[in-house]
This record gives structure tokens, sequence and C-alpha cells, in this order.
């Protein structure tokens, strides 16, 4: 038997209709072998959504566009960070056009898979990659090849501060109150940096809640999803057990059949010896009858 590691692989990197099945021969396989621990690590794999499976056959089958999307993910997150604007639209233009050519390659594996290309969720498969580069442990789920379905994000990495150098010693005076008189080109100057810092405060202040709202958004979509796949599983299992259960009724009906077969052969070999013995019965019958005359 395959170590459990590779037989979750095969699972993982086979198209999901069959996901199912093949998940229960493993599991059967494993018991046979008396290896209770795989069984128990393979009972517990969840099915994977089409896109997740997608994504997965990049990471399982292309394992390099993974590594350089985690590289880009962190020239990314450190352009962000340190601001570095021109490079930081050098790397988003990059970000889409690998966005793009990850989606292109996924398609390829899948559609020589055997999947049909009309009906691959590409968007939501664009939509994990791009997660992927945003956030690194949805990158760090995708390299596994493990993925059970799509993930998104709400915006690219992370929100930027930035680093204000004053110009005195002393720090700077409250909003609130008036501007010293120390100039002309000063206080201009002055009025324009608390302008800039007020508005990038606003702007954070706004981003802070457009996140707080998104991520909101995103646990009560995940909620639903995980309910969702709940009822699917739950469905799943029922079919699993109708399915045992009409075998067993077919084995029995099997059975039954056989059995009517078998009785409906002694009946007629029991009226055959009936026929016999009433037919000797008559013919001892008849030579008694003539005795007697």
């Amino acid at each position: 038997m395959l170590h459990a590691d590779d037989v979750i692989q095969r699972l993982y990197e086979a198209p999901p209709d069959g996901f199912v099945a093949a998940r229960a021969e493993a599991i059967a396989a494993a018991r046979q072998a008396g290896d209770r621990e795989a069984a128990k690590r393979l009972a517990a794999l969840k099915k994977p959504t089409v896109a997740a499976w997608v994504v997965n056959l990049v990471a399982l089958r292309r394992p390099e566009l993974i590594e350089e999307l985690v590289e880009l993910s962190t020239a990314l997150r450190a352009a962000q960070r340190e601001l570095r604007g021109e490079e930081l639209r050098e790397l988003s233009t990059q970000r889409r056009q690998f966005v793009s050519s990850l989606v292109v390659a996924a398609r390829k594996l899948a559609v020589g898979s055997g999947a049909g290309a009309a009906k691959l969720p590409l968007g939501d498969v664009e939509a994990t990659f791009t997660a992927a580069l945003a956030e690194p442990e949805i990158a760090e789920q995708v390299r596994t090849g493990r993925l059970i379905r799509a993930v998104s994000h709400s915006g690219f990495g992370e929100v930027p501060r930035p680093r204000l150098r004053l110009v005195t010693d002393s720090p700077a005076p409250d909003s609130s109150e008036a501007v010293p008189s120390v100039g002309p080109d000063f206080s201009e100057a002055e009025h324009r940096r608390r302008e800039r810092e007020q508005g990038i405060e606003r702007r954070r202040r706004d981003l802070e809640r457009e996140l707080n709202a998104a991520t909101a958004a995103e646990r009560r979509a995940d909620r639903q999803l995980e309910r969702a796949e709940d009822a699917e599983r739950e469905a799943g299992h029922l079919v699993e057990d109708l399915d045992a259960e009409l075998a067993e009724l077919e084995r029995r009906r099997t059975e039954a059949v056989a059995d009517v077969a078998r009785r409906k052969t002694a009946r007629r070999t029991a009226e055959r010896e009936a026929a016999e013995a009433r037919r000797r019965v008559g013919d001892v019958q008849a030579a008694l009858d003539d005795l007697h005359r």
C-alpha cells in the first residue's frame, strides 16, 4: 500500500467528482492493511470544490509557480511597508500579469485532467491566487496542495502608514490650537503638512472601516459556507448510507429470488411425485378390483 501522504496527494490531484468513492476505497485498503491511523487520516479528508481542485493542481504539478508567487508576495508587502510607490506600481502590474499566467496554467492542467473548460470556475481560481499574494497564511495553504475551497481577499496587503518626520524638536501643536506666528512661509508649510496628516488619518479611518466591514462580511460568508458544506457532507453521508442499505436490500432480494427458484423447483418435483403416486394408487386400486370380480 502507498504511504498515506501519497494517497492524500492522489486524492486531491484527482477530479473532485470521484473524491468520495476514491476516499472510501483508500480507507478500506488502509483498514485491510491494518493501518488504522492512515484510515483515520483519510476519513477526515474533505472533498475539495472544483476551484480548490484546480488550484491544488498547480501546487502539486507546478510547484515552482507557487514558489514564485510567494516571492512576489514578499516583495509586494515590503514595498507597501516602505511606501516605495514606483516599485509598488511595477509590482502591482507584475502581480496582475502573474495571476493571469497562473490562471492560464491552472486551466491547462484542469483540462488536461479531463475537466470541461466551459465549467471551470476560473474567477474563483483567480481570486484564490490573488488572496495568496496578499496573505502569507493563504499562500501556505495553497502551497500544500490540499485546499478544500476557494478563498478571497477584500483588499491587497497592509494599510500603508506614512513615516512622518517632524521639522522641529518640539511636538506639533494640536490642530484645535492656533498656529504660532513664526513667519508666513513656515505657517503655510505647517498648515499644508497638517492637512496632509489629517487627510491621511481620514483615509486610514475609512480604510479601517471598510476593512472591518469586509472582514465581518467575510466571516458571515465563511459561516454560511461552512453550514452549506456541513449540509452537503450530511447529505453525502445519507446517500452513502442509503447506497449501503440499497446494496444490502439488493443482496437480500437476490437471495430471496434464488430461494423462490429453489422452492419452485421443489414444488414441481413434489407435483410430479404426487402425480406418480396418484397414478400408482389408481393402478393398485384397479388390480384389487380385478381380483374381486
